[in-house]
Protein backbone atom coordinates (compact mmCIF):
# COMPACT_ATOMS: atom_id res chain seq x y z
CA UNK A 1 0.00 0.00 0.00
CA UNK A 2 2.20 2.54 -1.37
CA UNK A 3 2.50 5.99 0.51
CA UNK A 4 0.24 4.58 2.80
CA UNK A 5 0.17 5.54 6.84
CA UNK A 6 -1.34 3.06 9.22
CA UNK A 7 -0.62 4.04 13.20
CA UNK A 8 1.21 0.63 14.44
CA UNK A 9 -1.84 0.26 17.22
CA UNK A 10 -4.61 0.15 14.01
CA UNK A 11 -6.06 -3.36 12.92
CA UNK A 12 -6.28 -4.08 9.69
CA UNK A 13 -7.64 -7.47 7.71
CA UNK A 14 -6.21 -9.22 5.47
CA UNK A 15 -8.08 -8.31 2.05
CA UNK A 16 -8.17 -4.64 3.14
CA UNK A 17 -7.36 -2.07 -0.31
CA UNK A 18 -6.20 1.37 1.57
CA UNK A 19 -5.41 4.19 -1.38
CA UNK A 20 -1.85 5.77 -1.51
CA UNK A 21 -2.25 9.07 0.51
CA UNK A 22 -4.43 7.82 3.58
CA UNK A 23 -3.78 7.73 6.83
CA UNK A 24 -5.35 5.16 9.56
CA UNK A 25 -4.83 6.24 13.12
CA UNK A 26 -4.58 5.02 16.26
CA UNK A 27 -6.89 1.59 17.74
CA UNK A 28 -8.28 2.25 14.33
CA UNK A 29 -10.24 -1.19 12.91
CA UNK A 30 -10.75 -1.90 9.29
CA UNK A 31 -12.66 -5.50 8.46
CA UNK A 32 -11.86 -7.62 5.74
CA UNK A 33 -13.28 -6.54 2.05
CA UNK A 34 -13.18 -2.62 2.82
CA UNK A 35 -12.36 -0.04 0.57
CA UNK A 36 -10.20 2.74 2.00
CA UNK A 37 -9.97 5.55 -1.43
CA UNK A 38 -6.57 7.88 -1.83
CA UNK A 39 -5.70 10.89 0.08
CA UNK A 40 -8.19 9.82 2.82
CA UNK A 41 -7.72 10.43 6.81
CA UNK A 42 -9.38 7.69 9.37
CA UNK A 43 -9.14 9.37 12.89
CA UNK A 44 -8.89 7.24 15.86
CA UNK A 45 -11.01 4.30 17.21
CA UNK A 46 -12.94 4.26 14.37
CA UNK A 47 -14.37 1.32 12.90
CA UNK A 48 -15.12 0.11 9.26
CA UNK A 49 -17.20 -3.06 8.58
CA UNK A 50 -16.73 -5.53 5.99
CA UNK A 51 -16.90 -4.60 2.48
CA UNK A 52 -17.79 -0.94 3.30
CA UNK A 53 -16.42 1.41 0.55
CA UNK A 54 -15.06 4.70 1.14
CA UNK A 55 -13.84 6.71 -1.62
CA UNK A 56 -11.06 9.99 -2.50
CA UNK A 57 -10.67 12.21 0.06
CA UNK A 58 -13.14 11.38 2.51
CA UNK A 59 -12.46 12.54 6.07
CA UNK A 60 -13.15 10.37 8.82
CA UNK A 61 -12.86 12.17 12.56
CA UNK A 62 -12.13 9.61 15.82
CA UNK A 63 -15.39 7.39 17.56
CA UNK A 64 -17.01 6.84 13.83
CA UNK A 65 -18.78 3.63 13.54
CA UNK A 66 -19.51 2.12 9.79
CA UNK A 67 -21.54 -0.69 9.79
CA UNK A 68 -21.51 -3.41 6.65
CA UNK A 69 -23.42 -1.59 3.25
CA UNK A 70 -22.32 2.06 4.02
CA UNK A 71 -20.57 3.43 0.70
CA UNK A 72 -19.26 6.95 0.80
CA UNK A 73 -18.55 8.61 -2.23
CA UNK A 74 -15.66 11.44 -3.02
CA UNK A 75 -14.77 13.92 -0.16
CA UNK A 76 -17.65 13.16 2.35
CA UNK A 77 -17.14 14.08 5.86
CA UNK A 78 -17.92 12.06 8.54
CA UNK A 79 -17.72 13.96 11.74
CA UNK A 80 -16.89 12.37 15.55
CA UNK A 81 -19.09 10.07 17.01
CA UNK A 82 -21.14 9.21 14.09
CA UNK A 83 -22.88 5.82 13.93
CA UNK A 84 -24.28 4.13 11.03
CA UNK A 85 -26.81 1.10 11.48
CA UNK A 86 -27.81 -1.12 9.05
CA UNK A 87 -30.75 -3.31 9.78
CA UNK A 88 -34.00 -2.00 10.76
CA UNK A 89 -35.54 -4.84 13.12
CA UNK A 90 -32.34 -5.99 14.89
CA UNK A 91 -32.51 -8.73 17.50
CA UNK A 92 -29.51 -10.92 18.99
CA UNK A 93 -30.79 -14.03 18.42
CA UNK A 94 -33.11 -16.37 16.81
CA UNK A 95 -36.76 -15.76 17.51
CA UNK A 96 -36.51 -18.98 19.10
CA UNK A 97 -33.97 -17.78 21.58
CA UNK A 98 -31.74 -20.33 21.18
CA UNK A 99 -29.14 -19.31 18.82
CA UNK A 100 -26.94 -16.43 18.34
CA UNK A 101 -27.46 -14.03 15.03
CA UNK A 102 -24.34 -13.47 13.57
CA UNK A 103 -23.03 -10.10 13.17
CA UNK A 104 -21.52 -10.67 9.51
CA UNK A 105 -24.10 -9.15 6.87
CA UNK A 106 -26.95 -10.93 5.64
CA UNK A 107 -30.12 -10.71 3.62
CA UNK A 108 -31.54 -8.38 6.49
CA UNK A 109 -28.32 -5.89 5.75
CA UNK A 110 -29.41 -2.91 4.02
CA UNK A 111 -27.05 -0.33 2.20
CA UNK A 112 -26.62 3.70 2.62
CA UNK A 113 -25.14 5.40 0.29
CA UNK A 114 -23.90 8.86 1.38
CA UNK A 115 -23.08 11.20 -2.06
CA UNK A 116 -20.17 13.13 -2.99
CA UNK A 117 -19.38 16.28 -0.55
CA UNK A 118 -21.77 15.42 2.53
CA UNK A 119 -21.16 16.63 5.67
CA UNK A 120 -22.32 14.29 8.76
CA UNK A 121 -22.29 16.38 12.03
CA UNK A 122 -20.50 15.08 15.29
CA UNK A 123 -22.23 12.68 17.00
CA UNK A 124 -25.24 12.26 14.38
CA UNK A 125 -26.89 8.60 14.20
CA UNK A 126 -27.90 7.55 10.37
CA UNK A 127 -30.35 4.66 10.39
CA UNK A 128 -30.26 1.85 7.49
CA UNK A 129 -31.15 1.76 3.89
CA UNK A 130 -31.04 5.55 3.51
CA UNK A 131 -29.34 8.33 0.76
CA UNK A 132 -27.59 11.03 2.09
CA UNK A 133 -27.43 13.77 -1.14
CA UNK A 134 -24.54 15.45 -2.82
CA UNK A 135 -23.35 18.52 -0.44
CA UNK A 136 -26.38 17.56 2.06
CA UNK A 137 -25.28 18.40 5.61
CA UNK A 138 -26.59 16.55 8.94
CA UNK A 139 -26.36 18.68 11.92
CA UNK A 140 -24.77 17.56 14.84
CA UNK A 141 -26.45 15.01 17.14
CA UNK A 142 -28.92 14.52 14.04
CA UNK A 143 -31.09 11.12 13.98
CA UNK A 144 -31.53 10.59 10.48
CA UNK A 145 -34.60 8.28 9.80
CA UNK A 146 -34.98 9.70 6.10
CA UNK A 147 -33.38 9.65 3.05
CA UNK A 148 -31.94 13.49 2.66
CA UNK A 149 -31.64 15.52 -0.68
CA UNK A 150 -28.79 17.37 -2.64
CA UNK A 151 -27.56 20.47 -1.29
CA UNK A 152 -29.95 20.33 1.76
CA UNK A 153 -29.18 21.22 5.62
CA UNK A 154 -31.55 18.51 8.01
CA UNK A 155 -31.49 18.42 11.62
CA UNK A 156 -32.86 17.37 14.95
CA UNK A 157 -34.88 14.02 16.02
CA UNK A 158 -36.20 12.57 13.70
CA UNK A 159 -33.74 15.30 11.54
CA UNK A 160 -35.81 17.61 8.81
CA UNK A 161 -34.66 19.70 6.39
CA UNK A 162 -34.36 23.24 7.24
CA UNK A 163 -32.09 24.92 4.56
CA UNK A 164 -30.82 25.11 1.54
CA UNK A 165 -26.99 25.15 1.40
CA UNK A 166 -23.78 25.97 -0.89
CA UNK A 167 -21.53 23.40 -2.01
CA UNK A 168 -18.91 25.37 -0.09
CA UNK A 169 -21.21 24.49 2.80
CA UNK A 170 -22.89 28.51 3.65
CA UNK A 171 -26.66 28.51 4.04
CA UNK A 172 -28.27 29.80 0.47
CA UNK A 173 -32.35 29.96 1.69
CA UNK A 174 -33.57 29.03 5.10
CA UNK A 175 -37.19 26.76 4.49
CA UNK A 176 -39.86 27.95 6.49
CA UNK A 177 -41.71 25.74 9.19
CA UNK A 178 -39.64 22.63 7.47
CA UNK A 179 -41.42 23.30 3.96
CA UNK A 180 -39.54 22.76 1.31
CA UNK A 181 -37.93 25.62 -0.56
CA UNK A 182 -40.49 28.09 -2.98
CA UNK A 183 -39.62 27.88 -7.38
CA UNK A 184 -36.84 30.52 -7.49
CA UNK A 185 -33.21 30.93 -7.61
CA UNK A 186 -30.32 31.60 -5.32
CA UNK A 187 -26.60 32.81 -5.38
CA UNK A 188 -24.39 32.16 -2.22
CA UNK A 189 -23.14 35.35 -0.49
CA UNK A 190 -19.70 33.57 -0.01
CA UNK A 191 -18.76 31.68 -3.07
CA UNK A 192 -21.20 33.03 -5.63
CA UNK A 193 -22.34 29.97 -7.06
CA UNK A 194 -25.92 29.53 -7.98
CA UNK A 195 -28.72 27.21 -7.58
CA UNK A 196 -32.36 27.13 -8.58
CA UNK A 197 -35.40 25.73 -6.59
CA UNK A 198 -37.98 23.55 -8.24
CA UNK A 199 -40.97 21.28 -7.28
CA UNK A 200 -39.30 20.77 -3.69
CA UNK A 201 -35.75 20.43 -5.32
CA UNK A 202 -32.15 21.95 -5.04
CA UNK A 203 -30.41 22.15 -8.32
CA UNK A 204 -26.79 23.56 -9.04
CA UNK A 205 -26.78 25.67 -11.84
CA UNK A 206 -23.97 24.75 -14.75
Amino acid sequence: MSGVRIHPTALVETGVEIGAGSSVWDNVHIRTGAKIGPQCIIGEKTYIAYDVAIGPRCKINAFVYICAGVTLETGVMVSAGTIFTNDRFPRATTPDLDELRSSAPDEHTLSTLVKDGATLGAGCRIGPGLTIGRFAMVGMGSVVTRSVSDFTLVVGNPAWPVAAVCRCGNPLLRFADHAPPPSGEASCKACGRSYSFRDGVVRENA
